[in-house]
């Protein structure tokens, strides 16, 4: 029994790990000829369509999109003001089975570039 709990143990240890720790890197990053108040405006009511709950502040210079989660860490948007339009940063935690297709949080984004 003791030589499966020593294994055991490490592979939850490293599961516990992953989940506790958080994406510093964007999931994916996109360019728009939008402004980044045109991109918010554009994106906030799609996210709203999709029953998701977004929380929306601003800065000067940017947008912050925040999208909570009941399972992982919150799905962000960041749109930044860059040259003739904005770029895009999206943070968002897939779950395992729902890698392969784009997420309504990414489709969102994607159709208002």
């Amino acid at each position: 029994m003791r030589p499966l709990f020593v294994p055991a143990m490490a592979f939850v240890s490293l599961l516990l790990a992953g989940c506790a720790s958080a994406p510093n890197d964007p999931t994916l990053t996109l360019q728009t000829s939008k402004t980044p108040a045109q991109f918010a405006e554009c994106v906030v009511p799609k996210l709203q369509g999709s029953a998701l709950n977004p929380t929306v502040s601003q800065s000067q210079r940017s947008y912050r999109i925040v999208v909570p989660s009941k399972v992982a860490a919150d799905n962000v948007l960041e749109a930044y003001k860059a040259g003739k339009g904005g770029k895009v940063f999206i943070y968002e935690r897939h779950l395992l089975a729902s890698n392969l297709l784009p997420s309504s949080f990414e489709r969102a984004a994607q159709e208002c570039i």
